[in-house]
């Protein structure tokens, strides 16, 4: 007696993502595990924090008097009142180079980059002569980054605003081994850059360390190699590193660093910077001095970034100073 047993079978998909190097930038997620090179490269970025101090000078109304005419007597006897304010700012800077004796970030210019004068002019009207009621001019600035063994200030080597870079340097007062490890990535080529090249940004939103990833558009946009990130941009992401694949991990290269977002910018009316809240009754109506705030709003999910070869160009062209400074990026800049 023949007998036949019958029972369920699923059929299974065995098919699986097979690995093709190609040359070029991935536009997949990575098919493996790359949390430790992450941490790597996190391990290689800082906070920057940056003050300037202004002393300010406001003039009477009747006054009436031009930039032009200001000198120091006029700051000395004309003055209707002197106040003290400071401006800050925040970003994410990259150890570039690092040795026993000294340390190199790079960065944003625009983070730590105060106008030396603040002027505030009366509302006379178009046509009429500028008259200033305020002038604020910058006494102090310090930039400094967390985690550094004690030595001298920070010091801005140089500063390129046009392509908006910035490298700073700091020296120990004592030798220190491994203070912060250097970028371990080569750099890339941010030419190579496709629509839809998959791509790792770590920096300080916020002043948290954190990682985000988007995706390429409109790569060599400026002929530069500048390119668009769909990743998410908020304060202190300026600075902050961007990492493409190419032919998979761990092959990660830094094809350039995040510049700015998409913003639009909205006025405020507000009370003085040292207004008591607490103080105030919220049911009365406000009879106090009003001031005027400009406040940008950010448009989440465009990152324009600063292409690698942009940074490139302007470590060579500073190439001999940052020698003459004891920093030799020779081997990085080949």
């Amino acid at each position: 007696m023949l007998f036949c047993w019958y029972g369920c079978w699923t059929p299974r998909n065995t098919s699986e993502f097979i690995f093709h190097p190609d040359g070029l930038y991935d536009t997949e997620f990575p098919n493996i595990n790359s949390a430790d090179y992450l941490e790597k490269a996190g391990n290689s970025i800082r906070l920057l924090n940056s003050i300037a101090y202004y002393k300010s000078y406001r003039f009477p109304a009747d006054l009436k008097i031009t930039l032009k005419e200001i000198d120091r007597n006029i700051l000395r006897t004309k003055v209707e009142a002197v106040t003290y304010f400071n401006n800050t700012a925040s970003g994410t800077a990259t150890v570039i180079y690092s040795d026993n004796s000294r340390i190199l970030f790079l960065t944003c210019a625009h983070i730590i980059d105060f106008p030396d004068t603040i002027v505030n002019y009366h509302d006379q009207g178009s046509g009429s002569p500028r008259y200033v009621l305020s002038l604020a001019v910058k006494e102090t600035q310090a930039n400094y980054v967390t985690d550094l063994p004690p030595g001298e200030d920070l010091q801005v080597l140089f500063l390129d605003k046009v392509n908006d870079i910035a490298v700073l340097g700091r020296r120990f007062t004592v030798y220190q081994k491994d203070v912060i490890p250097v970028l371990p990535f080569k750099w890339g080529k941010a030419r190579d850059l496709q629509w839809g090249t998959f791509v790792y940004l770590l920096g300080f939103p916020r002043g948290y360390k954190m990682v985000t990833h988007g995706i390429v558009s409109d790569p060599r946009r400026k002929g530069d190699g500048s390119f668009l990130v769909d990743a998410p941009f908020n304060r202190g992401f300026s600075g902050g590193i961007v990492l493409a694949i190419r032919d998979g991990v761990p092959n990660f290269e830094l094809v350039g660093i995040a510049k700015s977002a998409a913003a639009e910018f909205q006025v405020y009316v507000k009370p003085p910077d040292n207004f008591d809240f607490s103080l105030y009754d919220q049911q009365a109506p406000y009879t106090g001095p009003l001031f005027l705030e400009s406040r940008p709003s950010i448009q989440y999910g465009i990152t324009n970034v600063v292409p690698i070869e942009t940074v490139t160009k302007i470590l060579n062209q500073h190439k001999k100073l940052l020698q003459q400074e004891g920093y030799d990026l020779t081997p990085l800049l080949k």
